[in-house]
């Protein structure tokens, strides 16, 4: 069973690794988007964000810190979830994008909070 929990770990921390490159290849686009949703300072939003993506996404599939790295993760899914995909005040089809987007992430940060259960005793974790 410790190698459905690893396979586990590898596909959600690798979704967020991989979304925290994407922050940086996409910086540009991104930073358009984070200021047409009136987030201050856009461009280091994104890169911070990027930055907790990355850190949390490697510390879930490696087993390193998880605790943290969950904490790391929830913090950006909750925000960005009520901040960026604020579905109920965007009009039109937009607002079906943007609902899809809130629910995932929403999701995700309850997934993140159901590993935290026994993170501290992960096993095959390289420093629990």
């Amino acid at each position: 069973m410790e190698w459905l929990l690893l396979i586990g770990r590898i596909i959600f921390g690798g979704f967020f690794v991989m979304s925290g490159i994407n922050h940086f290849a996409n910086l540009q686009m991104m930073s358009g988007y984070a200021a047409s949703k009136q987030v201050p300072a856009p461009r280091v939003a994104v890169a911070v964000t990027g930055v907790m993506l990355l850190a949390g996404g490697l510390s879930v599939v490696f087993g390193v810190l998880p605790i943290i790295g969950l904490i790391l993760l929830i913090l950006f899914l909750i925000p960005v979830a009520l901040i960026m995909h604020n579905f109920w005040a965007v009009p039109g089809e937009q607002k079906m994008v943007e609902q899809v987007n809130f629910t995932k992430n929403t999701a995700l940060a309850g997934a993140a909070l159901a590993l935290m259960y026994g993170a501290s005793e992960w096993p095959l974790a390289l420093w629990p």
